[in-house]
């Protein structure tokens, strides 16, 4: 009997080698699309960790320049007071403190009065510099050191002029930083203590604020 010629036997081989084959490719392609994920994955937590650190810096720095803010008008105003409106002055200077320091400007407050309408002194404050030294956001502590120019103006007399350094010690409330301490700094020592202070030129608070804890940055 004659034997009919095998056909097509190439292409069955071809097929079979290609599913031989096949389970290697998935595995390339399943390794490439694992590398591809892990890839991704790296640079999207890359990514969160360098937003959530660059948050934190710029969260930092509006407090810092809120803190500024806060410590040269309260410096401001405990270097301003007229004589014709000591009571209205008073209110200011006990809106712009906070702790111990408020609470001996609200305790010497009838004396201080008197001896201010006594002189006549009309004292005005023009801030000329600032800076925040020292700034710890978890306890809401922080020290500023503020430069400025002070003006007593007194009857009979030329107005005094003088320019001055003082250190503040600020400390966060429910109504935003206030003053807790308040000192004049000493030529040569940016570091020293606000309530290691003399009173300010120009009346401020005759008592000499207790130190506060500041745990710094």
């Amino acid at each position: 009997m004659a034997r009919m010629p095998f056909k097509g036997g190439g292409g069955s081989r071809d097929r079979l080698g290609a599913r031989l084959r096949a389970p290697g490719r998935s595995l390339l392609a399943t390794a490439v699309a694992l590398a591809v994920a892990a890839a991704v994955a790296a640079a999207l937590t890359g990514w969160s960790w360098y937003g959530a650190a660059h948050d934190d810096d710029a969260a930092f720095a509006r407090t810092r320049d809120t803190v500024l803010a806060a410590g040269e008008q309260a410096v401001q105003n405990m270097n301003t007071l007229d004589h014709s409106d000591v009571d209205h002055g008073l209110d200011i200077w006990e809106s712009s403190t906070t702790g111990d320091l408020h609470s001996q400007l609200v305790q010497g407050r009838a004396e201080f009065e008197k001896q201010v309408q006594q002189a006549q002194t009309v004292s005005t404050a023009k801030i000329l510099s600032g800076a925040v030294t020292e700034l710890d956001t978890r306890t809401g502590k922080a020290r500023v050191m503020i430069a400025l120019r002070i003006t007593v103006e007194a009857p009979k007399a030329k107005p005094a002029v003088k320019e001055s350094r003082m250190l503040g010690e600020l400390t966060r409330t429910d109504t935003g930083w206030k003053l807790s301490a308040l000192g004049q700094a000493p030529m040569g020592d940016s570091a020293a203590d606000p309530s290691a202070s003399s009173p300010p030129s120009g009346g401020a608070a005759t008592a000499k604020p207790s130190p506060s804890t500041t745990d710094g940055q």
